[in-house]
């Protein structure tokens, strides 16, 4: 099978119900660790039946359109949380109960997900998972135990399909950072950036780049299988892909609005999102180095420094940079099509002033297994459930249709895929049939490495994680949660399009 010619960033060049009160009470007491989940007592409201919409609440997010001037003259209207991008900054503390208002000023039902917490089905915030709509110029008032602890998000969860201007591709992203019980961290000061591109358009075919992941072992089987597909759609036309015009840190292009300001030796912990809906992103400031300690919000065994992030949809990435080089910074993306449209922000050393600098920084690779204990591996898990994801070209009213084991998630179904013991735990073994990297998500859970392309690794623990083309993962994860449990791409184009599977605990 032959590499295609051209890449996406080439392309891109090249192209120029009623209104209700709703009680929910989390029902998962806060682990000591994410790969232990023990259940706890329901909380005193659901206990005693009071009634949600009696109670205060701690915060309140409004859906419906805002503008977001990104640039000079530059003013997008976007979906929005609050009338923002990105969304509010919900600080929860973890093990404290919180009760969220949820209002849906626009004329279509929506889902909330809380991504990356240990939620019952009803606050969730997924639809094949059954958790009920925020109705259309309605509400939901929702009450959880946040956790676990560490940085997570929250973001829309609707099928988008055709349509640009509907589910991920719009501004519906916001952060949350549940604070620990105890903080240990050694810094001057946090800084939140979410990264996010606007203006979607179509276009046939057009990879990204997919040279930096390691280890970089591909399996041969995956590879054949995926040139067989190819063959057989040999004269049709590539899927379509989506392209962006414009891109954004905090929902502003390089250069506008505000530097990151900074004192020479202040240690700052950046706190990174990836709010795409389907763009991995890379980050990088000349001169510095970004000590990884916490990757989707859990802490890392091994911190570990490195000159270059990547973080596909979805992911987190918490870094501290030891601020040592004096200047004024561009914190941008290595692709100098995407910075040059937006996708950076300047990081300006007190007493320094001129034009900000941009120096690419020397190949790396990004590795997870580095940041994961060594000399040891993943206990031996209960079953082992066999998984291989596929592409079927263009198969969906030219868009691609994805697959997992062979068959495409349908969506007027939603039947589970796999079924699950509660308190086992399952490894998943991922197979990638396509030269496409995948970010995996699985709803209500954490899961840990325990193989990257043929390397083992333990101690990391995440609830995304990039697969590469034509590789296998193993990833082990705790089925506490009991019902219904989404997995799937956290590309918006392929979940829409088949790549989804549920799992049913029970």
């Amino acid at each position: 099978m032959q590499p295609k010619q051209i890449t996406r960033r080439r392309f891109i060049k090249l192209a120029g119900a009623a209104t209700g009160g709703v009680l929910l009470g989390s029902r998962i007491a806060l682990p000591q660790s994410p790969m232990t989940m023990p259940q706890g007592p329901s909380s005193a409201a659901a206990a005693s039946g009071l009634a949600l919409s009696d109670e205060h609440a701690d915060h309140t997010i409004r859906i419906g359109t805002g503008l977001v001037e990104v640039g000079p003259q530059r003013i997008l209207s976007t979906a929005t949380y609050n009338g923002q991008f990105p969304g509010p900054l919900l600080r929860l503390k973890e093990g404290r109960r919180v009760v969220i208002a949820i209002h849906n000023d626009t004329d279509t039902p929506e889902q909330l997900h809380w991504h990356g917490q240990f939620l019952p089905i009803d606050a969730d915030g997924a639809a094949e998972e059954g958790t009920p709509f925020i109705p259309a110029r309605g509400m939901r008032r929702i009450a959880f135990t946040p956790g676990p602890a560490g940085f997570r998000f929250y973001h829309t969860h609707l099928r988008a399909g055709a349509d640009l201007s509907a589910g991920q591709y719009g501004g519906q992203v916001g952060p949350v950072y549940i604070e620990p019980k105890h903080e240990p961290g050694v810094y001057d000061r946090e800084v939140f950036l979410t990264l996010k591109e606007f203006e979607p358009f179509f276009m046939r075919g057009g990879d990204m780049a997919m040279d930096f992941l390691s280890p970089v072992a591909t399996v041969r089987a995956l590879k054949d299988a995926a040139g067989k597909a190819e063959r057989e759609a040999r004269g049709t036309p590539e899927g379509y892909e989506v392209g962006y015009r414009v891109f954004t840190i905090n929902g502003r292009t390089l250069g506008h609005g505000e530097p990151i300001r900074v004192k020479r030796g202040e240690r700052v912990l950046f706190h990174i999102l990836n709010g795409s809906a389907t763009e991995i992103r890379s980050l990088a400031l000349p001169g510095h180095a970004f000590k990884v300690v916490a990757l989707d919000g859990n802490p890392v065994p091994t911190p570990a420094p490195v000159p270059v992030l990547w973080l596909g949809t979805a992911e987190r990435v918490s870094a501290i940079v030891e601020m040592n080089h004096p200047g004024v910074w561009v914190l941008g993306d290595l692709a100098d099509d995407d910075r040059d449209r937006g996708m950076g922000i300047v990081v300006e050393y007190a007493g320094r002033k001129g034009k900000p600098q941009w120096i690419k920084p020397a190949r790396s690779r990004w590795d997870y297994t580095r940041f994961g204990k060594t000399g040891t591996t993943a206990p031996t898990p209960d079953e082992v459930i066999e998984m291989t994801f596929a592409k079927r070209q263009a198969a969906a009213h030219g868009f691609n249709l994805w697959t997992i084991n062979g068959t495409p998630f349908d969506m007027h179904k939603m039947k589970a895929m796999f079924h699950v013991r509660r308190g086992r735990r399952y490894r998943l073994r991922m197979r990638n049939a396509s030269d496409d990297i995948h970010p995996m998500h699985l709803h209500r859970h954490s899961f840990e490495l325990a193989k990257v392309a043929g390397r083992s690794t333990f101690g990391v623990i995440k609830d995304v994680v990039m697969l590469g083309g034509y590789q296998e993962m193993e990833v082990d994860f705790i089925a506490d949660q009991p019902g219904l449990t989404l997995f799937h791409c956290h590309m918006q184009i392929h979940m829409d399009y088949g790549f989804m599977a549920l799992f049913d605990c029970i």
